[in-house]
């Protein structure tokens, strides 16, 4: 492997509860000795798993990564509203949920399937005259916010307990923007009672879930840690080639790599003639590789010509 492969690439990290996502991106700087680190998408300090994080020249990719779907698993507290729309919030009002069946519940799922206006709650990292909403919020300061479209994919009841406060675990698959909260204190609206966030896990990132980050691949920072011990932390590392394995896959030779690699157009015949096939739609993303099997550049296709969308290197 070229030495320069040292340290870049994804690393799926399983989050804790209790700490940021930016709390993970410093303590993983540090694991790696890199100030190269960035995220594709947060998770709130409460939620827990699946956060993807870009290092080195990998953090160039981001874009091409946060693009994407998310899954996640949730309990939903029915009764109990909280200025925060989750647990750690401060209680706004009670009213005995008793009433709400698992019938009723599944009848009002479908409202909330496929694509919906969300408005971000004041607890989140969405900029209002160049400050956050969380900033505003922890002053006390309550501003308009615009009703954004989400897509919920998937919402499905995976149990459900009644009482004064009844309970529901849900499967939730939705593009990026969504918030889970939002969505307990909406469908509790609906519902007629209130509800909060109770937990939130996610399980997966990706266009689809054949090519997605899971928890399969994810490292908690404990056994992070452990990898710094034992001098393995690059093999915790998901290479770049692999990260993108959503796209096409073309390894050229020196004389077409370089010229790509200097913001030049390689001619689809070329890409033929030495790697047999081609994207066959226009705007296709493809990622080319060297010998090495590093990805080294992001182009796209046009009518008959590769061009560089993103460079990653220089040989």
């Amino acid at each position: 492997m070229n030495p320069s492969a040292q340290c870049n690439g994804i690393l799926v990290v399983d989050k804790p509860a209790g700490i940021t996502s930016h709390d993970v991106v410093d303590q993983v700087r540090r694991l790696f000795k890199t100030k190269r680190v960035g995220h594709t998408g947060t998770l709130d300090p409460d939620a827990t798993g699946v956060l993807v994080l870009c290092l080195g020249v990998a953090t160039r990719l981001s874009e091409y990564l946060s693009s994407s779907r998310k899954h996640y698993q949730a309990e939903f507290v029915f009764g109990v509203c909280t200025d925060t729309m989750d647990a750690s919030g401060a209680v706004l009002a009670e009213k005995d949920a008793s009433g709400l069946t698992e019938a009723t519940l599944l009848d009002l799922l479908p409202l909330f399937r496929g694509k919906i206006l969300q408005t971000p709650p004041m607890v989140s990292a969405r900029h209002h005259e160049g400050r956050r909403l969380y900033e505003l919020a922890r002053e006390g300061v309550t501003v308009e916010r615009e009703a954004r479209e989400v897509t919920i994919s998937e919402l499905e009841l995976t149990a459900f307990r009644p009482g004064p406060q009844a309970h529901a675990e849900l499967e939730i698959t939705c593009s990026t923007g969504t918030y889970i909260r939002v969505l307990a204190d909406d469908l509790g609206t609906k519902a007629g009672m209130g509800a909060h966030m109770k937990t939130l896990r996610r399980t997966w990132v990706g266009t689809d879930v054949e090519t997605a980050f899971t928890l399969r691949e994810a490292h908690s920072l404990e056994s992070l840690e452990t990898a710094r011990e034992e001098g393995t932390l690059n093999a915790t590392m998901v290479p770049l080639s692999a990260a993108l394995r959503a796209m096409p896959h073309y390894t050229l030779r020196e004389e077409g790599l370089q010229r790509l690699l200097h913001g030049q157009s390689v001619s689809i015949e070329e890409i033929a003639r030495e790697c047999g096939s081609v994207p066959t739609l226009s705007g296709e993303l493809a990622a080319i590789l060297n010998e090495w099997g590093e990805v080294c550049a992001v182009v796209r296709r046009g009518s008959d010509t590769l061009t560089p969308a993103k460079v990653l290197k220089h040989q």
